[in-house]
């Protein structure tokens, strides 16, 4: 113990030993230069096909950059995965948000994977007008799914893009067709214009419904119920599946009111509870005798070359509208007429016009 006398008060402290460090200096070290180092277009590409999925996710990350500077690495990487992609499955699930659906893909998904099937989900979060944030939980929300080796989840945020799709959605599909998985589920928001845009990125469409949300006439609204190709009623346990019953039966005379489809499918309908299990295996069966008519018809190959068209278009009116918004002088101009605008000196219309003639005109 130490000598009072060498102290100058009765209060002192013994010399403790002091801690090491909870973190390796050289380790943080080692991650600070990972980071970094951004892996290149090739780097990506080599990873993403042996199935790497920490390559898949920067790879995500890179198309879903907004910085220009990123373009020409991103659809180099996107070009390079191509010929290795469409060669799964890829089918859309919706419904109002409370019906279940993250319940329903994490139960789905266990089913497929322990199919020996290789199950990529891409989850659109809703982001917020006000502050523009997303809570991307459907990782939290998927436990089980998340930690199966042959699962992949990414989360993605709907931004700006109207109608809940995340704004790459389409080539995140392609880079994880590239990456060995089989099956790939979008995940909508189920805003309302969401159904669209996926359906025309998805083989089968796949609506989800809970018993007592509405009576038959809400069976025969058109639009989503004229895309979808399976109804499932979920949440069909306990007290609920009686209910469920006569909810399946009023959607199937709903249905049989609707045009015939182009792919020569008639609709179906069927319950199950995500929670129990219960029917998850009847909704892949009716999957696959989809899967299997359209593919004798080649219905399978011909939509698949309709939607190409129609991502087509939509890249030339996203990628102007970007280049429009992104230079210097249209910014610069836009903010003048905007003032111009609210303060009517001129017309919504004019100035619109005086902005695509200084675009153009350069």
């Amino acid at each position: 113990m130490n000598n009072p006398k060498t102290h100058k008060t009765a209060l002192y402290e013994k010399e403790g030993i002091n801690q090491p460090d909870s973190i390796s200096k050289a380790s943080i070290e080692n991650i600070t230069q990972l980071r970094r180092k951004q892996p290149t277009a090739t780097e990506l590409i080599e990873g993403i096909l042996k199935g790497d999925k920490t390559a898949l996710s920067r790879a995500i990350t890179l198309i879903e950059s907004t910085n220009p500077s990123h373009l020409e690495k991103a659809n180099e990487v996107i070009a390079g995965c191509l010929p290795h992609a469409n060669k799964s499955v890829r089918i859309g699930i919706t419904g109002v948000p409370g019906v279940g659906k993250s319940t329903f893909i994490e139960a789905f998904g266990k089913h497929l994977t322990t199919a020996a099937r290789k199950v990529a989900v891409l989850a659109v979060d809703p982001s917020s007008s006000l502050s523009h944030g997303s809570i991307l939980g459907d990782k939290t929300r998927m436990e089980e799914l998340v930690k199966d080796e042959n699962a992949y989840i990414r989360p993605s945020a709907s931004g700006d893009t109207l109608g809940g799709v995340a704004r790459k959605t389409r080539e995140a599909i392609i880079l994880c067709e590239a990456c060995g998985f089989d099956t790939i589920i979008i995940e909508t928001v189920g805003v309302g214009q969401s159904e669209t845009a996926v359906h025309s990125m998805v083989d089968f469409f796949l609506l989800l419904k809970i018993a007592g949300a509405g009576d038959e006439l809400q069976g025969i609204k058109r639009g989503i119920m004229e895309m979808a190709d399976l109804i499932v009623i979920n949440k069909a346990d306990g007290d609920n599946i009686k209910k469920a019953r006569l909810a399946k039966t009023e959607f199937n005379r709903a249905l049989h009111l609707f045009p015939a489809k182009t792919s020569g499918w008639q609709p179906k309908v069927t319950t199950c509870s995500a929670v129990t299990k219960d029917g998850i295996d009847d909704v892949w069966n009716v999957m696959n005798d989809y899967f299997t008519l359209t593919k004798e018809n080649h219905y399978f190959d011909s939509r698949r070359s309709e939607q190409n068209s129609h991502w087509l278009t939509e890249t030339i009116n996203e990628q102007l509208k970007n280049r429009f918004y992104n230079r210097p002088d249209i910014a610069q101009l836009l903010t003048e007429n905007k003032k111009a605008v609210q303060n009517n000196e001129i017309s919504p219309f004019a100035a619109a016009h005086i902005l695509l003639e200084k675009y153009f005109n350069k």
